[in-house]
């Protein structure tokens, strides 16, 4: 898989806080996985801080969900957060907080599971909620925010 890293600079003047410079950090394939036609980054960089956008299970080079339900989808999706994450240049050791989202509340347990296998204590923060229709039918979609240095 080819994989081109763009940085585009966007910089804004806030009352007291001088220039704060936003990077969009985007990850163009050479594949249809991933949709680029839809109205959000892969990834934003402001500062030391990586804002991921959602991630669901898509099998890696395709637009599809990985078979197997909950605990599959929740796997592939961690792995697809992991692989984001380093083609920016962050690990999962730099996650801060994250929020899942659960197409059924009554899977959280199982997602609890995998979820523990991509984290060391201190855990990231998180947030969870029931949420209907997500993207593509999937169960599970994860959003993360990883942070360098301080």
């Amino acid at each position: 898989m080819k994989k081109i890293l763009l940085l585009l600079v966007a910089c804004y003047s806030f009352a007291g806080a001088g220039l704060v410079c936003a990077e969009e950090a985007k990850s163009i394939q050479f594949l249809d996985s991933v949709p680029t036609n839809f109205p959000f980054s892969e990834a934003v960089r402001v500062g030391n801080l990586l804002f991921l956008s959602g991630q669901i299970g898509f099998a890696p080079g395709t637009r599809k969900l990985v078979a197997g339900g909950i605990k599959e989808e929740a796997r592939q999706t961690m792995e697809n957060i992991k692989a984001s994450l380093k083609a920016h240049g962050y690990s999962m050791s730099d996650v801060v907080k994250c929020t899942v989202m659960l197409a059924d509340m009554s899977e959280f347990g199982t997602f609890n599971e995998v979820y523990r296998s991509f984290f060391t204590k201190p855990y990231p923060a998180r947030s969870a909620l029931g949420a209907n229709g997500l993207a593509f039918g999937a169960r599970v979609e994860v959003e993360c925010i990883a942070a360098k240095g301080n």
